[in-house]
């Protein structure tokens, strides 16, 4: 009987908590549990921001590289673009109506002053010069018959045979028949002048560039018919080419007449044409901002054609050793834009656009002189959209 309480009472001993035994801290997991909450949105968003960059399609863009210049490119005042432009050109037309019978000449064509262009449609023209040589001749033969009655008649008056009336009248006759040989004169010269007025010549040395007639179609001074052509043929000469050029007017300081030029024209970019500033035209245009200047070429070869596009350097005034001249960075202008007042270019770094604040020097054409910012090779967007921002993905057009 006495062995079941104690039996009973150790049955129930260890159902006791122990409050000396020592366990975990009571708000552990929580913090744990407070951490994941935190970091959870982190990473979700972090993969959402992988989703999206995956998914948004890449912005088609152009690209330039940042590029290092040396030598005479490195000592250049100044850079302006223009075009190749004959001063002695003419739009040559005749100064008849009519229709072109013969054209003598083909694009390309060298032609010497006075050579015959072209030919109208002048049977006509061809008759009433005829028609005005033959009254001419009947003139004339008039005006000796006229001339042998005065004398025969002055030495009838002086043998007297004859009255003063009569000599007056022979005398009037012959005047008459002198003033039909002046008139004759003039007929004949005027058909000539009809008739060459049907002939287009050359009015100087040059070239033909371009063919505005064909044989067949008619041609009028002024074209005022809608079916009639104005000029024949467009004619240059091809010594007096020169680059017309459009420098800022900020810029045009300098620029003197004179100063030496290397011209570099689109077509042939390896190729220089030394040159001099010929002229520069005392006025502004308003809606450029820049003044034109007239750049003759020192030489000049038979690849130069009118329009071609062409770049002008304008070296110093006081030579340079060009060997030592300090390479720049340039960059093309249309890379650059502006973000909060500050200048910058868009990077392209493993097809994503970084902005980058960037410093500049002079302007060299359509290149500019990059001082900080960027490193020879640095590849940038040409002309980014206002939304671009760093973090875009691209797609470089080839």
């Amino acid at each position: 009987m006495t062995d079941e309480p104690r039996s009973y009472n150790a049955d129930l001993s260890a159902l006791k908590i122990d409050r000396n035994k020592r366990s975990g801290p009571p708000g552990q997991w929580k913090r744990w549990l407070h951490l994941l909450w935190v970091l959870l949105p982190m990473v979700v968003y972090l993969i959402y921001l992988n989703i999206v960059k995956q998914v948004t399609p890449a912005v088609k863009v152009n690209t330039a590289t940042v590029q290092l210049i040396t030598g005479a490119e490195a000592t250049v005042e100044l850079v302006a673009t223009g075009y190749v432009v004959a001063q002695v050109k003419a739009d040559v037309s005749s100064k008849a109506t009519g229709r072109l019978r013969r054209l003598n000449v083909e694009e390309g064509d060298s032609v010497r002053v006075g050579e015959v262009l072209a030919e109208l449609e002048n049977d006509d023209i061809r008759a009433e010069l005829d028609l005005a040589a033959a009254r001419l001749k009947r003139a004339r033969a008039d005006s000796i018959e006229a001339s042998l009655n005065l004398s025969r008649q002055n030495r009838l008056f002086e043998s007297g045979y004859a009255t003063q009336e009569m000599l007056d009248a022979a005398n009037a006759l012959h005047l008459r028949a002198l003033a039909d040989v002046d008139a004759g004169i003039a007929g004949v010269k005027a058909a000539e002048v009809a008739l060459e007025n049907t002939i287009i010549r050359a009015p100087f040395d040059g070239t033909v560039l371009i063919k505005h007639a064909d044989v067949g179609e008619m041609v009028a001074p002024f074209a005022s018919a809608l079916s009639s052509r104005g000029a024949v043929v467009t004619l240059a000469d091809m010594k007096s080419l020169e680059v017309e050029a459009d420098v800022s007017e900020s810029n045009i300081n300098k620029v003197k007449v004179g100063q030496p030029c290397e011209i570099i024209l689109d077509a042939y970019p390896n190729m220089v044409y030394p040159g001099n500033v010929k002229k520069i035209v005392p006025t502004a245009d308003r809606t450029r901002a820049t003044v034109l200047t007239k750049v003759a070429f020192d030489k000049i070869d038979s690849r130069v054609l009118p329009e071609m596009s062409a770049r002008v350097n304008f070296m110093p005034l006081t030579p340079t050793d060009t060997a030592l001249a300090q390479p720049i960075k340039t960059v093309v202008r249309s890379a650059l834009t502006s973000r909060n007042e500050k200048r910058v270019v868009f990077k392209v770094l493993n097809g994503l656009v970084q902005e980058t604040p960037v410093e500049t020097g002079r302007q060299l054409g359509d290149m500019v002189e990059i001082t900080a910012g960027l490193e020879v090779g640095d590849e940038v967007v040409l002309a980014p959209t206002g939304g671009m921002k760093s973090g875009d993905k691209v797609d470089i057009t080839k």
